[in-house]
């Protein structure tokens, strides 16, 4: 009963010191489709389970993998709807900048941006935190970037990563065969 007063409020932490909301959203990406990153030398693979849940679904009507400029791209593991919103949100910042600086966005700043609206969403009254965790690559100055952002507005630059489900199992094969088969420069 006591943690159930904790479950609609963005702001109040549990007293194990938990966000509740953020651990739902959690939860919606940890049962997402899995959805792995992996930086090399020469570019960023991302790539995703297309499971459809239906066999009538017309296989071009949902994109998992989405460009946002020419050079940089997203997938997503957790809440479709949530994922669409932000492609359209990361690709009108992209514009803007583009619109202001006469040149394309760097990775990093876009990442930064879209994890300012996530962050957002964890903070302000009648919304909730989006259910969706992304990767995010680019290429740029001859040089790959791939990024996840969380739903609490968190991100973090890797080499390669997984998340979704089985996302333990995906990070620890990813860090077994690292060092082995992939060519990465940091």
């Amino acid at each position: 009963m006591a943690s159930e007063r904790y479950s609609f409020s963005l702001t109040t932490f549990s007293p194990s010191g938990k966000l509740v909301q953020i651990e739902y959203a959690l939860a919606a990406v940890a049962a997402g489709g899995t959805s792995v990153g992996i930086k090399a030398s020469n570019g960023v693979v991302i790539a995703t389970e297309n499971k459809h849940k239906s066999i009538l679904y017309d296989e071009h009507s949902v994109n998992k993998v989405e460009m946002i400029t020419g050079h940089i791209g997203m997938v997503y593991s957790g809440m479709g709807p949530d994922y669409r919103l932000l492609v359209t949100q990361a690709r009108k910042m992209a514009q803007q900048y583009y619109l202001m600086y006469h040149e394309p966005i760097p990775t990093a700043q876009l990442v930064q941006r879209v994890a300012t609206v996530m962050q957002e969403y964890t903070q302000s009254g009648g919304v909730r935190p989006f259910g969706v965790s992304l990767l995010i690559c680019g290429w740029e100055n001859d040089r790959p970037y791939l990024f996840q952002c969380d739903p609490s507005g968190a991100y973090f630059a890797w080499k390669a990563t997984a998340m979704g489900k089985n996302f333990n199992n995906g990070k620890t094969f990813l860090e077994k065969r690292y060092g082995k088969e992939f060519s990465v420069n940091e």
